[in-house]
């Protein structure tokens, strides 16, 4: 065969596979799988964060009975907030923050309502991990029900999959304070980490939820050190789901979004099975995340009935344990303090956070009687958490400074 020949043969094998490769792509583009593949991208990101129903399967969360009115009391934002000792400008940080929406609460009336890139009071904002806290809230319901027995229970006590696993003897408690001592990656930076492999083999191979949280080791014992994984909160959504005998979502709506008086529908995004993933992806507006955090900031009581029970309240964002506490900590792996699944910040004010990758952040300031829901697709998110409560801060307290009432 001839120099030539081979050459143009290789040539139309070269092209053929170049065309297969060009059908391929165009073929993703108009597939389902596309929302998923471009999920995080420059350019989707934004959009995809308020259009999760397209990415990923989900339940619906329906609201019910008369809604939990706010009233209005429009005020200016401060124009500045002190972050590392200089006054920054506020405007620019929202900016710079990829900021989608900010709602501003005191005193149950809306003081603050704006909405950016394309979204609107109607647009289905995702948690990502702000949901961690609503879990946290369902079992101190679960509790008061008495479908939990107690905090202290070991995890494999309800969940018989993972009784021989890392988790089998974790106390609840040490679950919700992030203290399970079970190896988890959370690096989002890094593809074959934990948390990313958990989307694939859900979503990509089918891989059941419980067999991936079976699969963890400890490595050291419960209840000694603070390390942020997400592990621990689908650990307790298995727990919630086999004490309650309910999906996630539908435990939520007749527990909680009904009865706080939600004023739109939701929606908690699941794997291929239809099992909420309890870690993240709840889907709500800016208002009804704002209600979630009035009824914390009211004790868990919506206009005298008890939802969430007071205790529970008081004891998920007031940790004692010394692994816990805000600050320079030797036996947490993060500065924030940590409660029953919500954020205790350095210096404390008596204020308490939820907090979601790429810059969610349901803030509440019982001192001040504010609540602030912002949502963001922020790259940056990891180096903003501390500029931010500096901005939740200040907006919180010109709010309270300005207050006619």
């Amino acid at each position: 065969m001839s120099a030539h020949r081979v050459l143009r043969i290789a040539a139309w094998g070269f092209g053929a596979v170049a065309l297969l490769l060009l059908a391929a792509v165009l073929w993703l583009r108009q597939s389902p799988y596309w929302a998923g593949i471009t999920l995080f991208a420059e350019g989707h990101r934004v959009e995809n964060f308020r259009s999760m129903d397209r990415i990923f399967p989900s339940r619906p969360v329906a609201r019910s009975g008369a809604v939990w009115a706010f009233d209005r009391d429009s005020r200016l934002l401060p124009a500045t907030y002190r972050f590392e000792g200089a006054e920054r400008d506020l405007a620019a940080f929202l900016d710079r923050t990829v900021t989608t929406g900010l709602l501003v609460v005191h005193r149950g009336a809306i003081t603050h309502e704006e909405y950016r890139l394309g979204a609107d009071e109607t647009s289905p904002f995702t948690s990502w991990s702000m949901a961690k806290s609503v879990v946290s809230a369902l079992v101190g319901i679960a509790i008061d029900e008495g479908r939990i027995a107690s905090v202290r229970d070991p995890i494999g006590a309800y969940v018989p999959a993972l009784a021989g696993s890392g988790y089998g003897a974790v106390p609840i408690e040490d679950a919700l304070t992030m203290s399970s001592g079970v190896a988890f990656d959370e690096d989002y930076d890094h593809p074959l980490s934990d948390i990313n492999l958990f989307f694939v083999r859900t979503m990509a191979v089918g891989t059941p939820i419980e067999a991936i949280v079976a699969g963890l080791e400890s490595v050291r014992a419960p209840g000694t050190y603070n390390d942020y994984v997400s592990a621990d909160t689908m650990a307790l959504g298995l727990v919630l789901e086999a004490a309650t005998g309910v999906p996630l979502a539908e435990y939520l709506q007749t527990r909680l979004w009904g009865p706080m008086g939600a004023e739109a529908d939701a929606f908690w995004s699941t794997d291929r099975a239809g099992r909420e993933f309890a870690f993240c992806c709840l889907n709500a507006t800016l208002r009804d995340y704002a209600r979630f955090g009035r009824l914390y900031l009211e004790g868990g009581a919506r206009e005298g009935r008890q939802i969430v029970p007071a205790g529970w309240v008081a004891a998920s964002v007031n940790p004692t344990a010394a692994h816990l506490l805000p600050g320079d900590n030797p036996a947490s792996s993060w500065t924030f303090g940590y409660g029953y699944q919500w954020w205790i910040p350095e210096e404390p004010q008596g204020d308490y956070t939820a907090i979601g990758v790429w810059g969610q952040y349901l803030y509440v300031d019982p001192v001040r009687e504010v609540v602030i829901v912002k949502t963001s697709a922020d790259p940056a998110f990891d180096d903003h958490d501390h500029e931010t409560i500096a901005a939740l801060r200040a907006i919180a307290a010109a709010v309270a400074a300005t207050s006619p009432r």
